[in-house]
């Protein structure tokens, strides 16, 4: 039979699971507590009619069960999907994450981080897209509250979760390689961004390692969301085209089909094509589009993670954690054919 729920507190909770006062509260929280803790604290919670009053304990603690996501811009299907893996790993921990799109403007970003401070959140996740500014290394300096940065180089002692780019873009460049593309196109944006400068640092690298020279074939759209249609199309018209281009995001594959088509080629017959980041799009195309892409759950159960033990325990050694960029292969990518090849540019 029930206890009482008015006489019941979480004392009696941890007494009957067996375990100490601090670790039902964790396992109730979702703070740190073993499956096998949490287990039994539950079971022990359920047998007592007992329910945790997260308002007291907001009160009790200073808690507000609220942390803010500042991500550059959500108009990005890969960011929409960073933030649904966030949202299910803080619900499942008992927050309640809020969402900001700071379109990659610095005032807008600055902007949000003085909300998230007036409005008492136990936390920050940012992925800025202005990460040089002084303005916004040193908002983030004097923010109040935990944050932690996902895939940028902030100064300061912050925990961080980081994409490996370079080496997965290595790793691509390096298979097309294998299938004889020496010809092969990055298609980024302009950002100052450590994803940016990292796929460059992996392109440049992969050429290096094999002994050859880098071409001149990386392209920079004015944004994330820009179409690149007319530079990728002015790279294929060349006289040595690139037979393989590595591109970033939705937008610019879609950019990048719409030039292979206006230049009477085919993908992949013609022309090889990787999108950096995986989507249904990339995925339901026919023929399947080759991804470089990342465990999005693994990523947001590492920020959550992190950011969660730094609000139970703030004085933790800063860390940074690492997330493979892996290279999936579908069917836009095939060996390059000896009548597929362009001529050679003379040096």
């Amino acid at each position: 039979m029930k206890a009482d729920k008015g006489r019941v507190d979480l004392r009696d909770v941890a007494r009957l699971a067996g375990v100490s006062l601090g670790s039902a509260s964790r396992a109730m929280n979702g703070a740190g507590a073993s499956a096998a803790t949490r287990e039994k604290v539950e079971r022990a919670a359920a047998a007592l009619g007992w329910r945790p009053n997260h308002a007291a304990q907001a009160l009790r603690s200073r808690l507000s069960r609220t942390v803010g996501c500042l991500l550059p811009d959500i108009g990005n299907p890969l960011y929409a999907q960073v933030f649904r893996a966030l949202e299910d790993e803080f619900l499942a921990l008992g927050y309640l994450p809020l969402l900001a799109n700071g379109a990659n403007d610095l005032e807008r970003e600055l902007r949000t981080l003085s909300m998230f401070m007036q409005r008492g959140m136990d936390g920050v996740i940012l992925a800025p897209g202005n990460e040089r500014s002084p303005e916004l290394v040193e908002a983030l300096r004097t923010l109040p509250m935990p944050a932690v940065v996902f895939d940028r180089e902030l100064p300061g002692a912050h925990d961080s979760v980081v994409i490996d780019h370079a080496a997965g873009v290595r790793v691509a460049v390096e298979r097309l390689m294998a299938l004889g593309h020496r010809a092969i196109a990055l298609v980024l944006w302009q950002g100052e961004t450590r994803p940016v400068r990292r796929r460059i640092q992996g392109y440049k690298a992969a050429y290096a390692a094999a002994g050859l020279p880098v071409p001149e074939l990386i392209v920079q759209a004015q944004s994330v969301t820009a179409s690149a249609f007319e530079e990728i199309a002015e790279l294929l018209a060349r006289p040595a085209r690139p037979t393989a281009l590595i591109v970033q995001g939705t937008h610019m594959l879609n950019s990048a089909l719409r030039a292979v088509a206006s230049r009477g080629l085919r993908m992949p017959q013609d022309v090889s094509i990787v999108a950096i980041g995986d989507t249904a799009f990339a995925r339901d195309h026919e023929p399947a589009v080759s991804v470089l892409t990342i465990d999005m759950a693994d990523a947001a159960r590492r920020l959550a993670r992190l950011l969660v033990d730094r609000i139970a325990e703030p004085g933790l050694p800063a860390r940074r954690e690492r997330v493979e960029l892996r290279y999936e292969e579908r069917a836009s990518v095939v060996p390059l054919h000896v009548e597929a090849r362009p001529t050679a540019r003379r040096r």
